[in-house]
């Protein structure tokens, strides 16, 4: 494959990606949700987090590392947060940057 050909495969790729994404959004922009629908996204975060932590912890690979002082400061920072707060933009936004900082320094 010639680099022409990957880069309009990643064009067409990225196009198809913003189109399913954006379609939804323009799609119900401006219409009220079922409150039943609304209680349901309430947990696609957590799920998506869960599921994060599943994988990692399913690779026997990654498990038999351990846990870094820089994941224990990320979880840390994020229980703290969450506890004070309940905001899960929070939540992650100060557990990333405690895990990203921690990493650099050790």
């Amino acid at each position: 494959m010639s680099v022409a050909e990957s880069v309009l495969l990643v064009a067409i790729v990225a196009v198809g990606t913003y189109l399913s994404r954006a379609g939804m959004i323009l799609l119900l922009s401006g219409r009220d949700l079922p409150d039943r629908v609304l209680r349901a996204l309430r947990y696609v975060g957590p799920a998506v987090l869960a599921a994060l932590v599943v994988t990692f912890v399913a690779d026997p690979e990654e498990a038999n590392r351990g846990v870094s002082a820089a994941e224990l400061a990320g979880l840390a920072v994020s229980a703290s947060v969450h506890a004070r707060w309940k905001s899960l933009v929070a939540t992650l936004v100060a557990g990333m940057i405690a895990f990203w900082v921690v990493r650099e320094l050790v």
